[in-house]
């Protein structure tokens, strides 16, 4: 029995790894086609990467209706720019920096906005609603309530990975600026969760 299950295991082992190769493949051959403006190709890769791309954004805004302008915004971009894209970097990278530009100029704009309407408006300024006290249900709650620049620096290099370099290209700031906030975003989540009875 247990060598017919480790068998099964050793089977279903290798048939992942032959459909990520096919997976892998397919993108490629996506990529190129999608390059001379296949729709149907770059809709593959839309299928593909929507799901992370939107996670993303997600996790950057704090925010669903964002996100998803966030991510539809993202995938208009990137399918003007396919023809730039030169393999020099995965296909999931190149379309994460997309993203990151996505959101940085959607807040950009949005604070432009706001600055507009603060200016031209004569009433008190709309009191922002208090965040809920009320016990955190998980880190991706505490996550949401991090500075915008810690929470960016946070999702980017401890979330998806991406060295203080590489976060720091994307997001325009320096190695250094990256490594400070990162340490800030780690003290404040530790301090929301501890201020709930979290513990180490």
């Amino acid at each position: 029995m247990e060598a017919l299950l480790t068998m099964a295991g050793s089977d279903y082992s290798q048939a992942m790894a032959n459909a990520d190769t096919d997976i892998a493949v397919d993108e490629r051959a996506s990529i190129l086609k999608a390059q001379r403006s296949d729709a149907r190709a770059f809709e593959t890769l839309y299928r593909l990467h929507v799901d992370k791309i939107y996670g993303l954004c997600l996790r950057m805004t704090g925010n669903v209706s964002e996100a998803e302008d966030c991510t539809q915004e993202a995938f208009i971009q990137a399918w003007k720019k396919m023809a730039k894209f030169r393999g020099d970097s995965a296909f999931a990278t190149w379309l994460h920096r997309i993203a990151v530009n996505a959101v940085l100029g959607r807040i950009r704009k949005s604070k432009r906005e706001q600055d507009r309407i603060q200016a031209v408006s004569e009433v008190e300024p709309v009191r922002v609603a208090t965040v809920d006290t009320g016990e955190l249900r998980d880190l991706a709650n505490a996550i949401d309530r991090l500075p915008e620049r810690a929470r960016h620096v946070f999702v980017l290099n401890a979330v998806y990975g991406y060295s203080h370099e590489e976060a720091a290209g994307m997001l325009g700031i320096a190695a250094g600026t990256s490594k400070a906030q990162l340490h800030r975003a780690r003290r404040l989540l530790s301090q929301q969760l501890e201020d709930q009875g979290f513990t180490a």
